[in-house]
């Protein structure tokens, strides 16, 4: 099957090596960046840029979409018209309303939607082991994913809500699906947020209540110094506990800021494997739709994260529970 890339920046990168890796037929992308920009994509993994998004759709047959969350909607929709499969990077849209109609949209091709922590290893194999029984009933759950603040400020996107969808829904959305997956629907929610102002640094603190009892406390943000990006979970039950932090053995570790080296412009967590999660998540991608197995991550769990994340995001601003 022949793959095309929609988008030229960090993430389409990061998916390109992948596919890479993987060695499928990658036969090109198409950049939505003004005329003239350097492509380091191009140079890169030597693919030849498209002149139109719809010149690239007649080439393939699945398109991986890496481009703002704003431009999601429309491209799903063009490739579904198209008769593509798609990959498209999370969120899946800025609202649950364009969300619904993306997943409507697909019914005859397939959608997969980049929810990458799921094939982080610590990840998935704690979540196998709560599923077993390990811990017992779930009880507290405590997850955190903090990085730097994106760089290029303020021009980056990820500072414009109306693009992005903002801290929260673009880097909090994947703790907010963890939470999910690990424990279920999510009733309702309780935020607050250190700084009210969009394109700042920002920490917020949500509480999620579960249908079943279950709580989970999460806490995200854009506040380390350039290219620190540190996550952690702490998954209490009625029989036990697991826990993992990223973090490095040492007692004491110091970052000044400045980094002496220059930092990806938005964070992006490792794992230190020999195959990384997002190649992980290509490869699962790939093999479901070439053998028309089910996706471990549904549109549908895409969807309820945006719809939880959006949530948290009117707590903070309201001051209020709310219940999705």
């Amino acid at each position: 099957m022949r793959i095309g890339i929609a988008g030229a920046g960090t993430m389409a990168e990061v998916h390109a090596a992948a596919w890479r890796s993987l060695g499928a037929n990658l036969v090109g992308y198409v950049s939505l960046r003004s005329a003239g920009t350097d492509d380091a994509l191009a140079k890169r993994f030597e693919l030849r840029a498209r002149a139109s998004y719809a010149d690239l759709l007649q080439e393939i047959d699945i398109i991986d979409i890496c481009t703002p969350t704003s431009q999601h909607r429309s491209m799903v929709l063009e490739a579904a018209a198209a008769g593509k499969h798609v990959i498209c990077e999370k969120p899946i849209a800025t609202t649950v309303e364009d969300a619904q109609v993306m997943i409507d949209a697909c019914r005859n091709v397939r959608l997969f939607v980049g929810m990458v922590v799921r094939f982080f290893p610590q990840y998935r194999s704690a979540r196998q082991l709560v599923a077993a029984g390990h811990i017992g009933t779930p009880g507290v759950l405590r997850l955190k994913r903090v990085s730097y603040v994106p760089q290029r400020a303020p021009d980056s996107w990820y500072f414009d809500e109306s693009i992005s969808g903002g801290m929260i829904v673009d880097l909090m959305s994947h703790d907010i699906d963890y939470a999910r997956w690990l424990a279920g629907e999510i009733e309702r929610v309780y935020a607050v947020r250190t700084n009210a102002k969009t394109g700042a640094a920002q920490y917020v603190q949500a509480v999620l209540r579960f249908r079943n009892g279950a709580m989970a406390l999460l806490e995200g943000g854009w506040a380390y110094p350039p290219g620190i990006f540190r996550t952690s979970f702490d998954l209490a039950g009625s029989e036990g506990l697991i826990e993992w932090c990223s973090d490095q053995p040492p007692p004491i570790t110091s970052f000044r800021s400045p980094a002496t080296e220059a930092a990806a412009s938005v964070g992006l967590p490792t794992s230190g494997l020999a195959e990384d999660p997002y190649t992980s998540e290509i490869r699962h991608a790939f093999e479901c739709i070439q053998s028309g197995t089910a996706f471990d991550v549904t549109p549908q769990d895409a969807l309820e994260a945006l719809r939880i994340s959006l949530a948290v995001k009117r707590s903070t601003e309201t001051g209020q529970p709310i219940e999705p």
